[in-house]
């Protein structure tokens, strides 16, 4: 065989080696920046999450303290009416009194 022949083959040994290696590489560089995305992805979705939760949270205790405060004033009317009615009472059960002490 010619020394020209086996140095073409050698070159392209050597060429296909090279391309291999490349390939190798180009392959590992693809996953990581998969890789990358990825976490950045799964961090993107995670902080939107959360955003959104504490949006959510905000906005039940929002309704909370406004039905809250609601119970609240219903409550104090409700207080209010049994108060003005057992003011109104309190003549009819103070002369009852009277009449139930007058009478022992």
């Amino acid at each position: 065989m010619p020394l020209e022949a086996i140095q073409q083959i050698e070159e392209a040994e050597a060429q296909a080696k090279q391309r291999k290696l490349d390939a190798a590489a180009a392959a590992k560089k693809t996953v990581s920046d998969a890789e990358q995305s990825g976490q950045a992805a799964l961090s993107q979705a995670r902080a939107d999450a959360e955003s959104q939760s504490r949006a959510m949270l905000e906005q039940a205790e929002q309704r909370a303290r406004a039905g809250a405060a609601d119970t609240l004033a219903q409550m104090k009317q409700a207080c209010e009416a049994l108060r003005q009615s057992a003011q109104e009472r309190l003549p009819a059960a103070a002369e009852l009194i009277v009449r139930r002490v007058v009478n022992v």
